[in-house]
């Protein structure tokens, strides 16, 4: 259970952290911070609590993550469920923080995104569908060689939150214009429920991709890392 709420509270700080800087401060009046400081925000809630709860629960923060661990043989397959309903419930309930405070302002609107994922008419570059699938699964893949890979028991100690927390920051810089950067159903789901409408409608789309990758992720790591049987 003290995992559990681990998961919960991390992926609620990515997702306060993370989509928080998108919706509060990417745009605002003369000091935005523009997409990089959204990448950075993403990447230093990771960061953060990788080194805050790495210990007691592993720091997935995503079910993408939690399930491309399993395929890579480093997570049990009876705490999978546990672990992802714990990560969209924590992500579900940043968002109503977020919603509290951005709707504290005069003119806010959820029609506007709240930072939610998309593609087509949604993707923040008008990126199409088949594009945004690619960048998902690409992004997640390279995103699980990097969690697997830093993780290694052979692999420096202590720098993978720095690693993991860098390569979302990358990521981000990435595919922003893309799909605004999921990699995460459980970021995606958050913010989509508050919008509703269109971001629902599309919520398929960042579940099925970032798993799809954390899974040729996994694929991928354990083909050049494992010895020759």
């Amino acid at each position: 259970m003290k995992a559990y709420l681990a998961e919960f509270f991390g992926t609620f700080w990515l997702v306060l952290g993370g989509c928080g800087s998108a919706v509060l401060a990417a745009a605002f009046p003369e000091v935005g911070i523009g997409l990089t400081g959204v990448s950075l925000a993403f990447g230093l809630t990771v960061v953060t609590m990788a080194y805050g709860i790495g210990h007691i629960s592993g720091c997935h923060l995503n079910p993408a993550v939690s399930i491309g661990l399993w395929a890579g043989g480093r997570f049990e397959a009876s705490k999978l469920l546990p672990y992802i309903v714990a990560q969209v419930v924590g992500a579900v309930v940043a968002a109503g923080v977020l919603y509290l405070i951005a709707s504290g302002k005069a003119g806010f609107e959820l029609s506007a995104g709240f930072a939610s994922n998309g593609y087509g008419e949604h993707s923040p570059g008008k990126y199409s569908m088949l594009a945004a699938v690619v960048c998902e699964v690409v992004m997640t893949m390279m995103f699980l060689i990097v969690i697997l890979g830093s993780t290694d028991k052979r692999a420096p100690a202590g720098f993978a939150p720095l690693a993991i927390g860098l390569c979302l920051t990358l990521i981000h810089l990435i595919s922003i214009p893309v799909t605004n950067t999921s990699v995460n159903p459980a970021r995606s789901t958050g913010v989509a429920l508050f919008v509703g409408d269109w971001a629902v409608a599309q919520l398929w789309l960042f579940w099925v991709a970032p798993i799809a990758g954390a899974l040729l992720g996994a694929l991928a790591y354990r083909t050049i890392a494992e010895p020759d049987r």
